[in-house]
């Protein structure tokens, strides 16, 4: 078990979990960082984690380690071959996700999404389900719900409660502990640009999304990144937090934007 610990991330910023992008980063490093959970993002066959990686993690971690497995993908889907499932070590728990056509054969994206949630469901109830593109999907099986940041998310949040939805809702952001703006867009521009309102609220005319971008461009990618990540000093991120969880927000992930080390060793050396 690892001995030295990172400062709590929840009570300096208010994050309760990680998310990690194997792509990016060794999943490894992260096994000191105080928080209840570490979330691998699926980002292809090819990035993931081994065996041996994942059992290391879960040993060394006190975190709870959960792998988002597609239940589209060939490896991990229940109703046809699910073989990757049998080399996931004890410990590793799931995150459900339909998974994005990227990573997806088209073959894989012509599969049905919902009796696939329902059977890895069956075998795996403590599950986290992702809601991107699939949310009523997502809200049928009752488990915990694994969303986006958006601009609509508090209000989802209290309409959700208000409605007696008692699950649990984990809440993803990518997040930037900075307030300077040029590393903010470096870290989220591209991100943000992306979601469908922003792109629609963009200048045609200027392409650059990062601390590159200009007038009218620049405004609307500060403002997103506000809506859609988790964005500032730790105070600022830490009061965002908790809004979230006051509008029915079980649990806060954050994606370090910026690099998993340059988060840890900045809420460190605080």
């Amino acid at each position: 078990m690892s001995t030295h610990r990172h400062p709590p991330l929840r009570s300096r910023v208010g994050l309760d979990a990680i998310a990690l992008k194997p792509a990016e980063c060794d999943v490894s490093s992260a096994a000191d960082a105080a928080v209840d959970s570490l979330a691998i993002d699926y980002e292809g066959r090819a990035h993931l984690p081994d065996e041996e990686t994942l059992a290391t993690l879960a040993a060394e971690s006190n975190a709870t380690i959960r792998l988002t497995t597609p239940v589209r993908a060939d490896g991990f889907d229940p109703l046809g071959d699910d073989s990757l499932l049998e080399s996931l070590p004890e410990g590793v728990g799931r995150v459900l996700v339909a998974g994005h056509p990227a990573y997806l054969s088209p073959d894989e994206q012509r599969r049905a999404i919902a009796p696939r949630f329902g059977a890895a469901l069956e075998t795996d109830p403590d599950a986290w389900v992702g809601t991107e593109s699939v949310e009523r999907i997502a809200m049928a099986t009752g488990a915990t719900q694994y969303d986006l940041l958006t601009r609509s998310t508090e209000r989802t949040l209290h309409a959700l409660r208000t409605a007696g939805f008692g699950g649990d809702i984990a809440v993803y952001a990518p997040t930037v502990l900075t307030d300077d703006p040029d590393a903010v867009l470096d870290a989220v521009g591209g991100y943000v640009a992306r979601r469908r309102p922003v792109a629609r609220a963009l200048p045609e005319s200027d392409g650059a999304t990062d601390s590159s971008a200009t007038g009218r461009t620049r405004e609307v990618l500060l403002e997103a990144a506000g809506d859609y990540a988790l964005v500032g000093t730790e105070s600022e991120i830490r009061d965002r937090v908790a809004e979230l969880r006051t509008a029915g927000a079980t649990t806060i992930v954050g994606y370090p934007a910026r690099g998993l080390d340059e988060l840890l060793e900045r809420v460190r050396d605080r």
